[in-house]
């Protein structure tokens, strides 16, 4: 507030100009103050610093200048080729379609959850279909009291397309209704063959095209979670989705379908992280990319746009500490909506344990609810749009994945990749530059490698009849946490509790992400107090120190010296000093290849 008319405040004077070099300078300060950047290092250093790369070397810029976006090509408008910027002009009339996922083998319970969703807030249904999951002869039960054209369903059966698409058809025939806009047959035989539901047979997606095409609605979905639930990247997911789509597009037309009715059949689906920026751009550049593939294609201007589902990411969840998959789920929900959407599905957060259950079913339609209603995400389209650095994301991403596009097209096709293993191999790759930034820390997963409950008790749900493969990305963690070391590790606390939390805290938290417990000795003046309390602890295999710099100097060589002679057989120091520790935790190590040692140690 001003509270002199007189005095205008920098923010709002017309005559103050600010460049990147002034940024640099304040960014530097406090880069300097964290003794992240030298004293002696140029300002400008902070770009590298900031910024990230991606499992795809795109660089992810901290601040967005007009330099990166001014030889970009126009994205038009929303509704408008190139669809950059959405595929409808009108979506925020309404908000995007909040869609429920249902996959309980239970007629029963589904029957009760498809209920209570439709009267809270969902507007369409995502039904898996099959063995281990809804079987195809319940869709009457379960759809018995659904308004099937008010309400879309969408289906998921990668081992019996063709029947689901049929019971389906005949649930719409028994209500004398036509569908609702957006009901789509779901075949994906691409898609279910990299899921592992044998060899793509193509042909199941003309014969349910076929149905899908007499009720007026869309047969065939490109779901490029396959791959996103496999370890692929954003390039890999994009390229794949678009020669995905470019094979059901060929499949199609030489099934007699003009090239437009061919398009009008597909819909896509894609991951949604918290990563928000790059699901808003991978969005953005997923409409860019399936534009000019219809395109070049010869689709007309207004078949064009890209009809999407968001989803948000089962990679990113975590089995342990599942409460903080909210947070997780409600940034990707929120990046799914910003980054134009058509119909976005929160997955509930107990989704790693089991069956979901009603609280976190409704906690996660709630999410849709929330954001469209109370935060008014949806009001404005494409809000993202304009930003110089998502824009420049957005096409570092489209031309990223055309390159790969291109390259799956020149080995054959994406059919003919995934049976010769090179897509997965590609995949592979990713998977493992991931697992290097997992083991590190550098990509943290809040709640299991960081801030770790060692001792919670995680909700027990019903088993999946169908258990969904995904390669999480905090699985190596996990692993470690099913199976907890029944051993501690003594943290040897050096100095009063200032002095040492900061180090004695990093320790325990890392130690805990590996099942590890640990016994702390607490405020200690010298070695006597620590070696008392060692001793009280019982004489623990494994010891960690824990301590400020001064005290490590003072008598850290002595302490470990004593340690040894207690019955310590392995020691660790927090930190880096020369203390004839045997081992050493600092910030920056590979912290599974450490808890690993670690756990080898208490075992020996």
């Amino acid at each position: 507030m001003v509270s002199d008319p007189g005095v205008v405040p920098v923010l709002l004077a017309e005559d103050v100009e600010v460049d990147s070099a002034d940024w640099e300078k304040a960014a530097a300060a406090v880069l300097r103050e964290s003794k992240k950047l030298a004293d002696d290092a140029p300002d400008a250093g902070v770009w590298g610093l900031l910024a990230h790369e991606t499992l795809d070397g795109i660089t992810v810029t901290p601040l967005g200048t007009p330099a990166l976006s001014e030889d970009l090509p126009d994205p038009g408008l929303p509704g408008q080729a190139p669809f950059t910027r959405g595929a409808s002009a009108t979506r925020e009339l309404d908000g995007w379609d909040v869609r429920a996922w249902f996959t309980d083998p239970d007629v029963d319970v589904t029957a009760g959850h498809v209920v209570a969703d439709i009267e809270n807030g969902v507007n369409s249904l995502w039904l898996t279909v099959g063995e281990g999951a809804i079987p195809a002869a319940a869709l009457a039960r379960i759809l018995e009291p659904v308004f099937v054209d008010l309400a879309p369903v969408v289906l998921d059966a990668p081992d019996a397309p063709v029947a689901a698409a049929s019971a389906l058809d005949a649930v719409i025939d028994e209500k004398s209704v036509e569908p609702a806009p957006g009901t789509n047959y779901g075949a994906d035989p691409i898609g279910a063959s990299v899921r592992g539901f044998g060899a793509t047979d193509l042909e199941v997606a003309t014969e349910v095209v076929e149905l899908a095409r007499a009720r007026g609605v869309r047969g065939i979905l490109v779901d490029a979670t396959a791959v996103h639930d496999a370890g692929a990247s954003e390039v890999q997911e994009l390229a794949y989705s678009i020669a995905a789509g470019a094979a059901y597009l060929r499949l199609l037309v030489e099934s007699g379908l003009s090239v437009d009715d061919a398009a009008g059949q597909i819909d896509f689906r894609y991951a949604a992280t918290d990563e928000q920026f790059i699901t808003i751009a991978k969005l953005r550049a997923a409409r860019r990319l399936w534009n000019r593939v219809t395109e070049l294609s010869g689709v007309t201007p207004d078949a064009r746009g890209q009809r999407q589902h968001a989803v948000t990411s089962r990679p990113m969840m975590s089995e342990y500490d599942p409460y903080v998959n909210m947070l997780r789920t409600t940034i990707a929900a929120f990046a799914a909506g910003a980054g134009g959407a058509d119909a976005v599905t929160v997955l509930p957060f107990d989704e790693p344990l089991g069956l979901p259950e009603a609280f976190s079913r409704r906690i996660a339609r709630n999410t849709s609810s929330l954001l469209i209603s109370e935060s008014h995400v949806a009001i404005v389209a494409d809000p993202a749009g304009g930003s110089h650095a998502v824009e420049k994301l957005t096409d570092d991403l489209a031309r990223a994945a055309w390159a790969m596009f291109g390259e799956l097209e020149d080995a054959g096709g994406i059919v003919a990749t995934i049976a010769d293993g090179s897509l997965m191999a590609r995949i592979g790759s990713a998977i493992e530059a991931r697992e290097k930034e997992v083991a590190v820390r550098s990509r943290p997963i809040t709640g299991l490698s960081e801030f770790p409950n060692i001792h919670e008790q995680t909700p027990e749900r019903r088993p999946y009849g169908r258990t969904p493969v995904v390669h999480r990305y905090g699985k190596s963690f996990e692993q470690m946490r099913d199976d907890p070391a029944t051993t501690p590790v003594f943290l040897a606390t050096m100095g009063r509790i200032a002095q040492h939390t900061a180090r004695a805290t990093f320790a325990a938290n890392l130690f805990a992400a590996g099942g590890i417990d640990t016994v702390v000795a607490g405020a200690t003046e010298g070695v006597d107090d620590v070696i008392s309390a060692y001793r009280e602890a019982k004489g623990l295999p494994v010891v960690c120190l824990a301590g400020p710099d001064s005290a490590y100097k003072e008598w850290g060589t002595s302490l470990v010296e004593a340690l040894r002679l207690a019955g310590a057989r392995h020691v660790i120091v927090t930190g880096k000093a020369d203390i004839g520790a045997d081992d050493s935790a600092a910030v920056g190590l590979d912290a599974l290849d450490f808890l690993r040692r670690t756990r080898e140690e208490l075992t020996a």
